[in-house]
């Protein structure tokens, strides 16, 4: 089943993207909620003419996550937690965490867009990947360290 993305969803695409998903997740899950749209020709005219007319905006949207992403890349976070004294800490760091240290270096992330490689138990450098744009990603270094 072809459906059109009218929102982000992670793992699946990203607005306007054309989608093929299975009829029960399409007719059960992504219509009802308002998420997606049956991809008629219709549909998809009206969709490439949005796209078409919101181009000049998106480049602007892609330009500034670019210039986000280059003041990330020179950005480096300490996040405190609780550390025993082998170097584990007591849970792990999360999206949300990383979300609050961004705050307060200034920068606005929601948290959903921050995916972390792995489990972060120990003490050390970590790498989390943000997803700013369609076609822009940046890896930002936190380090855990003990409070």
């Amino acid at each position: 089943m072809e459906i059109i993305l009218k929102e982000d969803l992670k793992g699946l695409g990203y607005k306007n993207d054309l989608v093929t998903v299975k009829p029960g997740f399409g007719r059960n899950y992504l219509i009802p909620r308002g998420i997606a749209i049956l991809a008629t020709d219709t549909n998809k005219k009206v969709v490439a003419e949005n796209i078409k007319q919101a181009s000049h905006k998106a480049e602007k949207l892609k330009k500034d996550a670019s210039e986000l992403a280059d003041k990330l890349s020179k950005l480096s976070l300490e996040i405190g937690a609780k550390v025993g004294e082998s170097g584990k800490i007591f849970g792990s760091i999360t999206p949300l965490q990383i979300s609050d240290a961004l705050k307060n270096k200034g920068f606005n992330i929601d948290r959903k867009k921050i995916t972390l490689k792995g489990d972060v138990k120990q003490a050390g450098a970590y790498e989390a990947i943000i997803d700013l744009h369609k076609d822009v990603r940046q890896a930002v270094v936190f380090t855990v360290v003990a409070e």
